[in-house]
C-alpha cells in the first residue's frame, strides 16, 4: 500500500473523508482527500485498491473511526486452533466454510453495500449477506485460499471487525434498543424543558416586565439550546431524507427534515433580523415528540415483530434415542451429548457425530448443491444436511439453533419470485403522497405569505409537512401480515414469510397429493395376504420399514408393533416412487409396487393400496393397505371445490379411485401412478396455463412439485419432516382448516387497504386543519405517533378477533 500521505498542521476544523468526525490532533492528506487517522486512511487505500469507492457514493462518511481499533497483529492467533474454529462456523464441506459474524458497527446501506461485495476485496471469499436489523453477516469462504483468521483480520482492516465472544457463541443474543436514539431523545427533551422555562414570560405575555435585555439574553439562550436539537438530535432524518434523494426517490423522512429545517432558518431570522421570539421552544418540542413517537413504534414493533415470534413456533422436531427406546421431542428440549436417530429424508437438526455405518448426507439445504456426500463413523455432519438412505445414529455435538434452520429454509437456493404486492403498493403510494405533502405545505405558505403573515405561513408549512406523515401508512402491511403469520403459526400452520399470504390470497387452483396427505396412518387398516410370514420375515420387513418415512411403510411399520427389528449389516435402498429394498443373507428382498417386484396382479381386492413382498423375484405375499382419510378431509375439498379448481396426484395404484370419486365427486381431476417427476410436470403444465397453483403434499416425494408451485404446502405427522422446498408447514391435524386459512389471506389484504383508508382519513382531516394554521408543529409531532400506533392497534385488534371469530384462534389475545 502507498504511504504517501502528508500531515498537514491543524488550521481549522476538517472532516474525515471517511467517518466524519473532526480531525482534531491532525490531518492527514491522501490522494485529495482528509482522514482523521491512519487507520481511516488505510480502509480507504484498501477500497480504493480494489475499486470499491462506491462505497462513499452510496453514504456519506459511511465509515466509523479506527483511532479507537487495536493494532496489536497478534489479536487474532486465537482462530488458528481448530477446536475455536469448529466452535465457531456454522458449516463446513470440503474447503467451502459458512460462518456468521456479529458486526455491530453496521450502520447504513454504505455497510450492506461493502459486506456483500468482500468477494472483489479477496477471491477466496465466495459471497457475504447482511442481515442489517440483527447486525450480522454471513460469509462464505475457501479455507485453502483465505483462513479465518484472514477473513477477520480483513474485516478489521476495512472498519468492521467482528464483535466474536466464545463463552456467548451458543447463547440467545437479545437485541437492546438503539442507545443512539435514547441520548438523542434525551437530549432534545433537556433542550426542550429548559426552552420552555425561558419562554415562560412570553407565554402569559409578561415578557415585557423583563425589559429588552432579558428578552434577548432569553431568546439567545434559546438559540443556543436549539443547537443541539438541530444538529444532533435530528440527523437521523436527515441521513434518510439525503440517503432518499441521492437514490432518487422521496422518503418519509423527506417532508419531516425539510419542516425542521424551515422552523430553524426562519427563527433565526425572526429572533436576529427582526427581533421577535422565534420558535426555538416549538423545534425543540417537535424533535422530543418526533423521537418519543419513533422510540415507541420501535418498542411496539419489537414486541409485535413476526420474525422472532414465527421463529419461536418452527415445528422442528427430533427422534431422539433413551435405553435404545424412541421418543419424539421439540428442537428446544435437544441438548449437547443426546443421541438422536435420523431416518432416510430427515433433516440433521444439529451439529452431530457418526455413531454407525456411512451415511450419505444431501447438504442442498445449506449450499445449493444437490450431490450428497459420504461421511464415515466418527466425522462431524452439520446441521441442515438431509440424510439419504438408511436410519443413522448421531451424538449431538452442538446446540441446535431454531434461527438458523429458519435461515437454511429461506436459503436463496430455494427462493421464488417474490411479488411485493401490497408492500410494493405502500411504498408507491408512499412516494406520491410525499410529493402531495409537499405541494400542499408550499401552497399554505404561499397563501399566508401573499397574505402578508409570513410568519404563519411557516408555521402552517412545519405543521402540514409533521402531521401528514405517511409512516401509519407504511407501518400497516408489515403489521397486519406479520400478525397473519402468527395466528396462522398459532394455528400449527407455518409460513416462510410474508410474501406467502399474498401469493395465497391469489391461489385458484389447488392440487393434493393422496398418500399421507388425505390419508391418516392412524386411520389405516392392513391386512397381510400370501404365505404366512415367519418371525425373521416380520423382524426383516420391521428393520427394512424403519429406514423409510413413506406413509405405506410407516403404516407396515405400525402394524408390526411390539416386532424387535433385526440389525441390518447392509443398507436398505429406497427407490423413490416404487419401494425399498436390501440384499439380506446374499438373497435380494423387496417391498413395494406391484410393478417394482413384477408381481401377476391377476385378481386383486380395491379400495386400498398394495405393497408386495418378494425374495429373489418371487412375490410370497402384499400388504392390503386401505387408507382412512383425515379428519374433516371430505368437508374440506367440498369447500376448497366450491371456490377453487381442485386436484389429486398419487404416486399409488388406482385402486381407490371408485372410492374417492364416491366421496368427492366426479369434477375433480385424478391422477395415479405418479412419480416425482411426473408430479413436477403436472404442477408445470397447470402453470403454463396461467393458474395459480397451491401444491399441499407430505413434502417427501413431492419436493419438486411444492418447488414449482405458487405456493407449496408440506403437510406433516412427524414435524421432522422439513421441506426446504416448501413454502409452508401445517400439522397435519390442521389440514381441514386449509379453507379457513385460504380466506384468511384475503381478509388480510381487506385489512390492509382498510387500515389505508383510516391513514388517509386521519391525514385529510390533519391538512385541513394544519393549512388554515389552527394546529401548532409540536400538537403535530404529537399526533403523528398517536395516528402510526392507532394503525398498529388497528390492524393487531382487527386480526386477532376476526382470527378469533373464524376459530383460527382460541382467544383474541
Amino acid at each position: 500500500m502507498s504511504n504517501s500521505s502528508k500531515i498537514l498542521p491543524q488550521k481549522e476544523v476538517s472532516t474525515c473523508y471517511h467517518c466524519g468526525e473532526d480531525c482534531k490532533e491532525e490531518i492527514l492528506q491522501f490522494d485529495g482527500k482528509e482522514f482523521c487517522c491512519t487507520g481511516c486512511q488505510l480502509v480507504y487505500e484498501v477500497l480504493s485498491e480494489n475499486d470499491l469507492c462506491d462505497y462513499y457514493t452510496i453514504g456519506e462518511n459511511p465509515g466509523v473511526s479506527q483511532k479507537e481499533v487495536s493494532k496489536r497483529d497478534n489479536r487474532f492467533d486465537y482462530l488458528d486452533d481448530m477446536d475455536v474454529i469448529q466452535k465457531l462456523i456454522d458449516f463446513q464441506q470440503g474447503d467451502e466454510i459458512h460462518i456468521t459474524f456479529n458486526i455491530p458497527l453496521i450502520h447504513c446501506a454504505s455497510c450492506i453495500w461493502l459486506l456483500e461485495n468482500l468477494h472483489k476485496i479477496h477471491p477466496g471469499v465466495i459471497s457475504g449477506r447482511v442481515d442489517f436489523i440483527k447486525k450480522r453477516v454471513q460469509v462464505k469462504f475457501l479455507k485453502d485460499q483465505i483462513s479465518l483468521k484472514e477473513l477477520v483480520r480483513m474485516l478489521s482492516k476495512i472498519g468492521y471487525e467482528p464483535l466474536i465472544n466464545l463463552a456467548d457463541t451458543d447463547k440467545k443474543k437479545v437485541q437492546s434498543m438503539d442507545k443512539k436514539l435514547i441520548t438523542k431523545l434525551a437530549v432534545a427533551g433537556f433542550c426542550f424543558g429548559n426552552m420552555m422555562l425561558f419562554s415562560l414570560p412570553e407565554y402569559f405575555s409578561e415578557a415585557e416586565l423583563l425589559g429588552t435585555g432579558f428578552k434577548k439574553t432569553f431568546n439567545y439562550l434559546n438559540v443556543l439550546l436549539a443547537l443541539p436539537v438541530f444538529f444532533y438530535s435530528a440527523t437521523d432524518y436527515y441521513r434518510s431524507a439525503l440517503l432518499s434523494i441521492r437514490n432518487k426517490a422521496v422518503n418519509m423522512d423527506v417532508p419531516i427534515a425539510i419542516g425542521i429545517v424551515t422552523l430553524f432558518t426562519y427563527s433565526l431570522y425572526d429572533i436576529f433580523i427582526l427581533g421577535n421570539e422565534g420558535y426555538m421552544d416549538t423545534l425543540g418540542g417537535l424533535l422530543f415528540f418526533l423521537l418519543i413517537g419513533k422510540f415507541y413504534q420501535q418498542k411496539t414493533y419489537d414486541t409485535l415483530s413476526f420474525d422472532r415470534d414465527y421463529k419461536s413456533y418452527f415445528p422442528i422436531a427430533v427422534t431422539r434415542l433413551v435405553r435404545d427406546e424412541e421418543e419424539v421431542i421439540p428442537l428446544a428440549k435437544l441438548n449437547v451429548g443426546d443421541i438422536i436417530r435420523v431416518r432416510n429424508t430427515e433433516l440433521i437438526p444439529a451439529d452431530s457425530i457418526l455413531l454407525d455405518g456411512v451415511a450419505l448426507i444431501d447438504y442442498s439445504f445449506v449450499t445449493g448443491e444437490e450431490v450428497p456426500v459420504s461421511r464415515k463413523k466418527g466425522e462431524l455432519i452439520y446441521a441442515g444436511g438431509r440424510q439419504k438412505g438408511k436410519a443413522i445414529s448421531l451424538a449431538v455435538q452442538k446446540s441446535p439453533s431454531q434461527g438458523y434452520l429458519t435461515d437454511l429454509w429461506n436459503n436463496e437456493s430455494f427462493d421464488k419470485e417474490n411479488s411485493m404486492g401490497l408492500e410494493s403498493l405502500a411504498n408507491k403510494i408512499s412516494g406520491k403522497f410525499t410529493f402531495t405533502v409537499l405541494f400542499i405545505a408550499l401552497l399554505s405558505f404561499a397563501y399566508w405569505a401573499w397574505a402578508g403573515n409570513i410568519s404563519l405561513g411557516v408555521l402552517t408549512f412545519t405543521s402540514v409537512l409533521i402531521i401528514t406523515c405517511p409512516c401509519a401508512l407504511a407501518m400497516s402491511t408489515p403489521f397486519t401480515l406479520g400478525n397473519t403469520l402468527r395466528v396462522f403459526g398459532q394455528g400449527k400452520f407455518y409460513l416462510k414469510n410474508s410474501h406467502v399470504i399474498e401469493k395465497m390470497a391469489k391461489i385458484d387452483t389447488v392440487v393434493f397429493d393422496k398418500t399421507g396427505t388425505l390419508t391418516a396412518p392412524s386411520q389405516a387398516k392392513v391386512q397381510y395376504q400370501g404365505e404366512p410370514l415367519s418371525d425373521e420375515s416380520k423382524a426383516l420387513i420391521k428393520a427394512m420399514v424403519n429406514q423409510s418415512t413413506h406413509a405405506l411403510s410407516n403404516r407396515i411399520n405400525t402394524w408390526l408393533d411390539g416386532v424387535k427389528a433385526i440389525k441390518l449389516d447392509e443398507d436398505v435402498e429406497e427407490i423413490s416412487g416404487k419401494g425399498l429394498k436390501i440384499i439380506y443373507k446374499s438373497q435380494e428382498i423387496k417391498l413395494g409396487s406391484a410393478e417394482y417386484v413384477n408381481a401377476d396382479l391377476g385378481t386383486l381386492p380395491e379400495g386400498g393400496n398394495l405393497v408386495f413382498f418378494a425374495i429373489e423375484d418371487l412375490v410370497l405375499g402384499y400388504f392390503f393397505i386401505q387408507s382412512g382419510l383425515r379428519k374433516g378431509i371430505d368437508q374440506l375439498v367440498t369447500t376448497i371445490k366450491s371456490q377453487k379448481q381442485v386436484h389429486f396426484l398419487s404416486g399409488d395404484q388406482d385402486h381407490e379411485r371408485r372410492n374417492l370419486k364416491r366421496i368427492f365427486g366426479d369434477n375433480i381431476q385424478m391422477s395415479f401412478n405418479q412419480g416425482p417427476s411426473d408430479k413436477l410436470h403436472y404442477i408445470k403444465s397447470l402453470n403454463d396455463l396461467g393458474k395459480n397453483t397451491l401444491m399441499v403434499g407430505d413434502g417427501l416425494n413431492d419436493a419438486g412439485a411444492l418447488r414449482e408451485s405458487k405456493v407449496g404446502i408440506a403437510v406433516t405427522d412427524k414435524v421432522t419432516n422439513f421441506s426446504p422446498a416448501s413454502d409452508g408447514i401445517m400439522d397435519a391435524a390442521m389440514l381441514y382448516k386449509l379453507p379457513s386459512f385460504l380466506d384468511f389471506t384475503k381478509t388480510s389484504r381487506k385489512i390492509i387497504k382498510a387500515s389505508f383508508g383510516l391513514s388517509f382519513t386521519y391525514n385529510t382531516v390533519g391538512v385541513f386543519f394544519a393549512v388554515q394554521g389552527l394546529v401548532s408543529p409540536v400538537f403535530c409531532a404529537i399526533l403523528m405517533p398517536i395516528s402510526s400506533i392507532s394503525v398498529v392497534l388497528f390492524t393487531t385488534i382487527t386480526t386477532n378477533y376476526i382470527a378469533y371469530k373464524r376459530g383460527l384462534k382460541d382467544k383474541i389475545w
